[in-house]
C-alpha cells in the first residue's frame, strides 16, 4: 500500500459541529495524522451522540484525546502538541481563542512553522465578528435563499448546509496552499475562512450578474436562470432533468422528442427567443415528455447527446451503477456498529488516493497514547485524569 500523500503532516483538530470537521476530514482522509482534541467527559455542553451517522461520517481517520483547555495545564499540553504539529484548525467564535491563550500569535511563538486555520461565521474582524455563525444564517445573508425556490415562493434554504461545507473545504484548500508556501518561506501562517465569504463565493455567476451587469437574480425554481430549456420535466412515471440550451442542443432535443416543429417555431428560434418564451416552451416540451417513461427518455436523449438524468431519492443515488463504480460509498467496520458505509472523497488520483483507515474514535480513546508520545509517564497521566485536565 503506497504511503498516503499527507501522511507526513500532523494536524491538531480543535473543531466541532460541521464546518471545521469538514476541513479536517479532507486532510485526514488523505493520510494526515489528526489528533482530535475534545473536552473531558461531562464538561462539554455540545457533546454529541457519537453513534449518529453525521458524527461518524465527519470524524473518521482521527485519534481522540480529551483536554480541558480552560485550565493552564491543559493549555500547556496543547502547546507541547503544537511544537511538533504542522497544522491546527479551530472554529471557535473569534474571541474564544484569545481568551484561552491559544490564538495564532501566541502559538506562533511556540512553533513558527505552524499553519493555523480559523473558520468563523463572518470573519475574524469587522462589525459582525462576534456574531454566532450558523449555516442557514449565512445562506440568507449570502444571497442563496433569495435565488432558491419557485418564483414568488419566498426565500428557501438549500437542502444541504452548503455554507458550512464550503467554508470547510475552502479552509482545507487554504491549509494546503499554506503548507506549500511553507516549503519556500519556512514559516507557517494564519489561514481564515468564513461561512459568509464561502457562501458568497459559491454564488459564482449569480454574483457576477450583479457585480458586472447590475442585474438582481431572482428565483427560477427548477429552471436554469439563464440556460433555456434547462429544468425539470414530468414524464409518464415521474420527472427527469433536461439541459438543452444553445442551438445545437435544442435541435437535438427536438429531434429526440420527434418535434421538429419546435425547432422551427419563430418563438423558439434563438436563445433570446427561448428565454422570452420559456414558460410556453417548457409546457410544449412537457406535453411530449409526459407520454413516455423516464428511463425511455433518458435513453433517447443520451443517444443524441442531450444532457439529461433521473431525479433520485438519496437511496436511489447509492444504488446507481455509476455511483457504485466510482466507490464514493466507502465500507468500514465499526467496533460496535458493525459494517457501515461513509461518504468518501470526490477526488481520485492516479498514484495515491484517499483512504478511510479507521472509524470515528471513542471519546479520549487515544489520550494515553498521545500523552506518552509527548513524554508523559503513567503516574503523570493518572494525576491529570484525577484532576479532570484530561
Amino acid at each position: 500500500m503506497p504511503r498516503l500523500p499527507l501522511a507526513r503532516f500532523k494536524v491538531i483538530d480543535l473543531t466541532r459541529v460541521r464546518a471545521g470537521p469538514t476541513a479536517v476530514r479532507q486532510l485526514a482522509d488523505w493520510g494526515a495524522d489528526v489528533i482530535k482534541v475534545e473536552n473531558p467527559e461531562g464538561t462539554d455542553a455540545l457533546a454529541s451522540d457519537r453513534d449518529n451517522p453525521d458524527f461518524q461520517n465527519l470524524h473518521r481517520n482521527k485519534r481522540s484525546i480529551t483536554l480541558n483547555l480552560k485550565t493552564p495545564e491543559g493549555v500547556e499540553i496543547l502547546k507541547k502538541l503544537v511544537r511538533t504539529a504542522d497544522v491546527l484548525v479551530e472554529n471557535y467564535r473569534p474571541d474564544v481563542k484569545f481568551r484561552l491563550g491559544i490564538d495564532y500569535a501566541t502559538l506562533r511563538e511556540v512553533n513558527p512553522r505552524l499553519v493555523y486555520a480559523s473558520i468563523s461565521g463572518f470573519g475574524q474582524d469587522g462589525p459582525y465578528r462576534d456574531r454566532p455563525g450558523f449555516d442557514q444564517i449565512a445562506q440568507g445573508m449570502g444571497g442563496l435563499m433569495s435565488i432558491t425556490g419557485l418564483p414568488g415562493q419566498g426565500p428557501v434554504r438549500a437542502g444541504i448546509p452548503i455554507a458550512d461545507l464550503t467554508a470547510g473545504i475552502f479552509a482545507a484548500q487554504g491549509i494546503l496552499i499554506a503548507l506549500l508556501e511553507r516549503e519556500v518561506s519556512g514559516e507557517g501562517q494564519w489561514v481564515q475562512s468564513s461561512l459568509l465569504a464561502a457562501q458568497i463565493a459559491m454564488l459564482d455567476f449569480q454574483a457576477a450578474r450583479w457585480l458586472i451587469g447590475k442585474e438582481v437574480p431572482g428565483q427560477a425554481g427548477n429552471n436554469h436562470p439563464t440556460s433555456i430549456p434547462t429544468g425539470v420535466f414530468a414524464t409518464a412515471d415521474g420527472h427527469i432533468n433536461i439541459a438543452a440550451s444553445g442551438q445545437t442542443m435544442f435541435r437535438r432535443l427536438c429531434e429526440a422528442l420527434d418535434a421538429p416543429e419546435l425547432a422551427e417555431n419563430p418563438a423558439y428560434k434563438t436563445d433570446k427567443d427561448r428565454s422570452r418564451n420559456r414558460d410556453a416552451l417548457n409546457a410544449a416540451i412537457e406535453a411530449i415528455t409526459r407520454t413516455r417513461a423516464s428511463a425511455e427518455w433518458i435513453k433517447r436523449l443520451n443517444e443524441v447527446g442531450v444532457p439529461c438524468g433521473p431525479i433520485y431519492r438519496i437511496d436511489e443515488v447509492f444504488a446507481d451503477p455509476q455511483v457504485r463504480h466510482i466507490g464514493i460509498a466507502a465500507p468500514v467496520t465499526h467496533p460496535r456498529l458493525g459494517g457501515i458505509e461513509l461518504v468518501g472523497q470526490a477526488i481520485q488520483m492516479s498514484r495515491t488516493n484517499w483512504e478511510i483507515r479507521s472509524t470515528t474514535p471513542e471519546l479520549g480513546e487515544h489520550t494515553d497514547m498521545v500523552l506518552k508520545e509527548l513524554g508523559y509517564g503513567d503516574s503523570e497521566i493518572a494525576d491529570l485524569r484525577a484532576r479532570k485536565i484530561i
